[in-house]
């Protein structure tokens, strides 16, 4: 587990510095992020990605485990052309450089490469990483993933353009919820200023990216958050508010499992509950289950008793059975947790 108390130290980041200077050109270097990727892990991994070409190398790749499949709002990302299928990886790459992702077992399949690999740099923000790779440039203070990977960029001397600026706002702003979690410090603001400055329109990527929605989501966002159930009295009083989505659900209303991605930010907005469940059906009884609090639980810790993991305020892990189930063991955990 990574000491929580401060970010990167300095030789860390003169290491990573000094890995990507000691190749040449033609050096094959793999970017990988967490299966079923978000904004953060896709802005982070492209945005450095283009940082290298920039640099001049020329043979940069760029993956994700499980079914390759973008989500709509990050398929125009600058970039996205290098992304491909985990099939299509380097094999033996001189670099891996590995993108939000606390732990090896969010690499699927890749884990055995990036463990291969004869260097490994492991950019992430998660206060559950467990310190895995040759290198970890892993602060928990940090927003968002973007924000270290903006940091290497610049301490390899590449001058930020549109391109990486856009694919490291939309990993940030992803990361802040439009920059309105706790995070969000004068640091991120400052960041988020220096990125705009290159040309970029928030607005136009705002709605790209969180107010486009296909009609058969927004149905099914409504049949979803109308099965949800108020517990006033758990979480030592605080309450706790849960609901559940099935693959039924997607097939039904024909929408792929990343729309669900966003639908635990309407359940954390019920005024009577600090702690907020979703649980969602990723195979025949196996469910994600995502938590949110509002600062009287460590969601964290929770999580990774369950075999998970995340931030303080926002952490998941992967469970077996039926919802209800799942979230009856949540509710029994939850006063162990208590802030």
């Amino acid at each position: 587990m990574i000491d929580q108390s401060t970010g990167p130290a300095a030789e860390q980041w003169d290491a990573a510095v000094a890995a990507v200077r000691a190749l040449g050109g033609d050096a094959e270097i793999q970017l990988v992020c967490h299966v079923s990727p978000d904004g953060d892990a896709l802005g982070s991994m492209l945005g450095f990605a283009l940082g290298l070409r920039r640099l001049g190398f020329t043979r940069v790749r760029a993956t994700f485990p499980g079914e390759f499949r973008v989500p709509t709002p990050y398929a125009q990302l600058p970039g996205v052309a290098m992304l491909v299928p985990e099939q299509a990886a380097y094999r033996a790459p001189a670099l891996v450089l590995v993108f939000d992702v606390a732990g090896e077992s969010r690499l699927g399949g890749l884990a055995a490469q990036v463990a291969a690999a004869p260097v490994s740099v492991v950019l992430d923000h998660h206060a559950s990483n467990t310190g895995f790779g040759t290198i970890q440039l892993v602060d928990p203070h940090a927003a968002a993933t973007s924000v270290l990977a903006e940091e290497l960029v610049t301490r390899l001397g590449v001058r930020l353009d549109a391109e990486i600026a856009e694919c490291f706002y939309v990993a940030l702003a992803t990361d802040t919820g439009s920059f309105k979690f706790d995070l969000t410090t004068v640091a991120v603001h400052e960041l988020a200023a220096r990125l705009i400055a290159t040309g970029l329109r928030p607005g136009d990527i705002s709605r790209r990216i969180f107010d486009s929605r296909p009609f058969g989501a927004m149905k099914l966002t409504g049949e979803v958050l109308g099965r949800a159930v108020l517990d006033p009295a758990a979480a030592g009083g605080r309450g706790l508010v849960w609901t559940y989505a099935t693959l039924a659900d997607l097939a039904r209303h024909e929408q792929p499992p990343y729309v669900l991605d966003t639908l635990i930010d309407p359940v954390r907005s019920v005024a009577e509950a600090d702690v907020s469940v979703l649980v969602k059906q990723v195979a025949e009884g196996e469910w994600a289950v995502s938590l949110r609090s509002k600062g009287a639980v460590d969601v964290s810790r929770l999580a990774i008793s369950q075999g998970g993991g995340g931030h303080r305020l926002a952490a998941g892990f992967t469970g077996h059975g039926e919802p209800g189930d799942l979230v009856d063991r949540v509710r029994r955990l939850l006063d162990d947790y208590l802030i």
